[in-house]
Protein backbone atom coordinates (compact mmCIF):
# COMPACT_ATOMS: atom_id res chain seq x y z
CA UNK A 1 0.00 0.00 0.00
CA UNK A 2 1.82 3.55 -1.34
CA UNK A 3 0.47 6.00 1.13
CA UNK A 4 1.07 9.71 -0.02
CA UNK A 5 3.29 12.05 2.14
CA UNK A 6 2.08 15.60 2.30
CA UNK A 7 3.46 19.19 3.15
CA UNK A 8 1.72 21.33 5.63
CA UNK A 9 0.05 23.02 2.69
CA UNK A 10 -1.23 20.12 1.37
CA UNK A 11 0.75 19.24 -1.51
CA UNK A 12 2.26 16.24 -2.21
CA UNK A 13 5.57 15.73 -1.48
CA UNK A 14 6.21 11.80 -1.69
CA UNK A 15 5.14 8.10 -0.82
CA UNK A 16 5.48 6.12 2.02
CA UNK A 17 5.06 2.12 1.22
CA UNK A 18 3.42 0.50 3.63
CA UNK A 19 2.98 -3.46 3.92
CA UNK A 20 -0.71 -4.62 4.88
CA UNK A 21 0.42 -8.24 5.42
CA UNK A 22 2.58 -6.72 8.36
CA UNK A 23 -0.93 -4.97 9.49
CA UNK A 24 -3.21 -8.26 9.59
CA UNK A 25 -3.82 -8.46 6.27
CA UNK A 26 -7.23 -7.81 6.59
CA UNK A 27 -9.31 -5.85 9.04
CA UNK A 28 -10.45 -7.91 11.69
CA UNK A 29 -13.69 -6.58 13.29
CA UNK A 30 -13.58 -8.74 16.27
CA UNK A 31 -10.61 -7.89 17.17
CA UNK A 32 -10.84 -4.17 17.34
CA UNK A 33 -14.01 -4.53 19.20
CA UNK A 34 -12.31 -6.76 22.01
CA UNK A 35 -9.19 -4.02 22.00
CA UNK A 36 -11.79 -0.63 22.18
CA UNK A 37 -14.01 -2.68 24.87
CA UNK A 38 -10.41 -3.51 26.52
CA UNK A 39 -9.11 0.07 26.59
CA UNK A 40 -12.45 1.71 27.55
CA UNK A 41 -12.89 -0.14 30.44
CA UNK A 42 -9.46 -0.07 31.64
CA UNK A 43 -10.15 3.90 31.90
CA UNK A 44 -13.13 3.32 34.58
CA UNK A 45 -12.25 3.96 37.98
CA UNK A 46 -14.91 2.24 39.70
CA UNK A 47 -15.08 4.88 42.51
CA UNK A 48 -19.25 5.90 41.57
CA UNK A 49 -21.19 6.12 45.05
CA UNK A 50 -24.45 7.15 45.80
CA UNK A 51 -25.94 8.23 49.12
CA UNK A 52 -28.90 6.47 51.12
CA UNK A 53 -31.33 8.60 52.94
CA UNK A 54 -29.32 7.81 56.43
CA UNK A 55 -25.97 10.16 54.55
CA UNK A 56 -28.63 13.13 52.46
CA UNK A 57 -29.22 16.83 54.35
CA UNK A 58 -31.57 17.56 55.93
CA UNK A 59 -34.06 17.34 59.11
CA UNK A 60 -36.09 14.14 60.26
CA UNK A 61 -39.06 16.38 60.98
CA UNK A 62 -42.27 14.31 59.90
CA UNK A 63 -43.22 17.01 56.75
CA UNK A 64 -47.10 16.88 58.15
CA UNK A 65 -49.86 15.38 60.52
CA UNK A 66 -50.38 11.78 59.47
CA UNK A 67 -54.34 11.77 59.34
CA UNK A 68 -56.79 14.58 57.59
CA UNK A 69 -54.28 16.15 55.40
CA UNK A 70 -56.06 14.09 52.61
CA UNK A 71 -52.30 13.52 51.65
CA UNK A 72 -50.66 10.52 51.40
CA UNK A 73 -48.75 9.45 54.64
CA UNK A 74 -45.53 10.68 54.68
CA UNK A 75 -42.34 11.46 56.84
CA UNK A 76 -38.80 13.21 56.54
CA UNK A 77 -38.23 14.50 53.49
CA UNK A 78 -35.18 12.75 53.07
CA UNK A 79 -37.01 9.70 52.00
CA UNK A 80 -36.19 8.06 48.35
CA UNK A 81 -39.55 8.80 46.53
CA UNK A 82 -39.44 12.77 46.85
CA UNK A 83 -36.65 15.03 45.13
CA UNK A 84 -33.29 15.59 47.19
CA UNK A 85 -33.63 12.30 48.70
CA UNK A 86 -31.62 9.67 49.62
CA UNK A 87 -31.38 6.11 46.61
CA UNK A 88 -33.11 3.41 48.37
CA UNK A 89 -30.27 0.80 47.03
CA UNK A 90 -27.65 3.16 47.38
CA UNK A 91 -24.04 2.06 45.66
CA UNK A 92 -21.90 2.30 48.88
CA UNK A 93 -19.43 -1.10 47.90
CA UNK A 94 -15.49 -0.95 48.04
CA UNK A 95 -14.05 0.43 45.03
CA UNK A 96 -14.79 -2.00 41.75
CA UNK A 97 -12.26 -2.96 38.75
CA UNK A 98 -13.66 -3.46 35.40
CA UNK A 99 -10.24 -3.82 34.32
CA UNK A 100 -9.68 -6.46 31.26
CA UNK A 101 -6.59 -8.38 30.01
CA UNK A 102 -5.64 -8.69 26.80
CA UNK A 103 -2.33 -11.62 24.98
CA UNK A 104 0.05 -8.64 24.22
CA UNK A 105 0.14 -10.47 21.23
CA UNK A 106 -3.62 -9.65 20.14
CA UNK A 107 -2.79 -6.01 21.79
CA UNK A 108 -0.36 -5.30 19.31
CA UNK A 109 -2.56 -6.91 16.07
CA UNK A 110 -5.12 -4.60 17.34
CA UNK A 111 -3.36 -1.42 17.30
CA UNK A 112 -1.56 -2.47 13.91
CA UNK A 113 -5.41 -3.66 12.18
CA UNK A 114 -6.66 -0.37 13.02
CA UNK A 115 -4.03 1.77 11.60
CA UNK A 116 -4.44 -0.56 8.29
CA UNK A 117 -8.61 0.24 9.06
CA UNK A 118 -7.50 4.02 8.90
CA UNK A 119 -5.04 3.59 5.86
CA UNK A 120 -8.11 1.96 3.83
CA UNK A 121 -10.23 4.71 4.93
CA UNK A 122 -7.82 7.36 3.50
CA UNK A 123 -7.85 9.05 7.21
CA UNK A 124 -4.33 9.22 7.96
CA UNK A 125 -2.63 12.32 6.78
CA UNK A 126 1.56 11.15 6.59
CA UNK A 127 3.41 14.50 6.66
CA UNK A 128 6.87 15.34 6.06
CA UNK A 129 7.56 17.18 8.85
CA UNK A 130 4.88 18.78 11.52
CA UNK A 131 7.49 21.12 13.32
CA UNK A 132 6.22 24.85 13.83
CA UNK A 133 8.53 27.92 14.55
CA UNK A 134 6.16 29.24 17.28
CA UNK A 135 3.16 28.13 18.88
CA UNK A 136 0.00 28.76 17.33
CA UNK A 137 -3.03 27.46 17.17
CA UNK A 138 -4.20 29.73 13.81
CA UNK A 139 -1.47 27.50 11.75
CA UNK A 140 -2.19 24.45 13.00
CA UNK A 141 -5.71 24.83 11.59
CA UNK A 142 -5.13 26.66 8.19
CA UNK A 143 -3.00 22.95 7.78
CA UNK A 144 -5.82 20.92 8.56
CA UNK A 145 -7.87 22.55 6.46
CA UNK A 146 -5.49 22.43 3.35
CA UNK A 147 -5.55 18.55 4.02
CA UNK A 148 -9.01 18.33 4.03
CA UNK A 149 -9.62 17.57 8.21
CA UNK A 150 -12.56 18.81 8.47
CA UNK A 151 -14.22 16.21 11.44
CA UNK A 152 -12.24 14.84 15.03
CA UNK A 153 -8.53 14.49 14.34
CA UNK A 154 -5.95 12.63 16.54
CA UNK A 155 -2.72 14.36 16.32
CA UNK A 156 -0.21 11.66 17.25
CA UNK A 157 2.81 14.24 18.11
CA UNK A 158 6.66 13.33 18.72
CA UNK A 159 7.39 14.13 22.61
CA UNK A 160 9.86 16.51 21.18
CA UNK A 161 7.54 18.29 19.29
CA UNK A 162 7.01 20.91 21.59
CA UNK A 163 5.60 23.85 19.32
CA UNK A 164 2.91 21.46 17.56
CA UNK A 165 1.43 20.21 20.31
CA UNK A 166 0.73 23.45 21.96
CA UNK A 167 -0.81 24.43 18.49
CA UNK A 168 -3.36 21.80 18.15
CA UNK A 169 -4.32 21.85 21.85
CA UNK A 170 -6.61 24.62 22.11
CA UNK A 171 -8.03 23.20 18.01
CA UNK A 172 -11.69 21.74 18.75
CA UNK A 173 -12.19 18.77 18.27
CA UNK A 174 -8.18 18.26 18.10
CA UNK A 175 -6.71 15.52 20.51
CA UNK A 176 -2.61 14.77 21.12
CA UNK A 177 -1.33 12.51 21.78
CA UNK A 178 2.37 10.68 21.87
CA UNK A 179 3.37 9.25 18.49
CA UNK A 180 4.46 5.86 20.40
CA UNK A 181 1.77 5.61 22.89
CA UNK A 182 -0.45 5.60 19.48
CA UNK A 183 -3.38 2.54 20.23
CA UNK A 184 -6.40 1.88 18.78
CA UNK A 185 -8.89 3.36 21.10
CA UNK A 186 -7.38 6.83 20.20
CA UNK A 187 -7.15 6.00 16.53
CA UNK A 188 -10.96 4.71 16.50
CA UNK A 189 -12.27 7.71 18.43
CA UNK A 190 -11.06 9.49 16.34
CA UNK A 191 -12.14 10.38 11.97
CA UNK A 192 -8.72 11.53 10.71
CA UNK A 193 -5.34 10.98 12.48
CA UNK A 194 -1.82 12.77 11.60
CA UNK A 195 1.37 11.70 11.75
CA UNK A 196 4.94 12.30 10.69
CA UNK A 197 6.50 10.33 8.40
CA UNK A 198 9.59 9.40 10.75
CA UNK A 199 7.15 8.98 13.68
CA UNK A 200 5.02 6.47 12.18
CA UNK A 201 7.97 4.41 10.77
CA UNK A 202 9.47 4.02 14.25
CA UNK A 203 5.83 3.52 15.65
CA UNK A 204 5.94 0.37 13.13
CA UNK A 205 9.14 -0.84 13.87
CA UNK A 206 8.26 -0.83 17.70
CA UNK A 207 5.16 -3.21 17.18
CA UNK A 208 7.00 -5.24 14.49
CA UNK A 209 6.46 -8.88 15.57
CA UNK A 210 10.01 -9.38 15.04
CA UNK A 211 10.52 -6.84 17.27
CA UNK A 212 8.50 -8.26 19.73
CA UNK A 213 10.52 -11.53 19.52
CA UNK A 214 14.08 -9.82 19.91
CA UNK A 215 12.81 -7.86 22.76
CA UNK A 216 11.80 -11.24 24.29
CA UNK A 217 14.70 -12.94 23.42
CA UNK A 218 16.95 -10.35 25.01
CA UNK A 219 14.38 -10.35 28.12
CA UNK A 220 15.46 -14.02 28.25
CA UNK A 221 18.55 -14.02 27.94
CA UNK A 222 19.05 -11.65 30.52
CA UNK A 223 17.24 -13.70 32.94
CA UNK A 224 19.12 -16.73 32.42
CA UNK A 225 22.43 -14.39 32.29
CA UNK A 226 21.15 -13.66 36.43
Amino acid sequence: MEVPVLDKTGRKVGVMTVDEAELGGEVNPALLKQAYVRYHANTRQGSARTRNRGNVEGSTRKLYRQKGTGNARAGAVRTPIRKGGGRAFAKVKERESYRLDMPVKMRRKANRNALLAKLIDNEVKVFDDLSFSAPRTRDFEAMLKACGIDRSCLAALNRDNGNARLSAQNVERVTVCASDQLTCFEMLNHRFMIITKADLEAWLKMTSPANAKAKAARRKSAKEAA
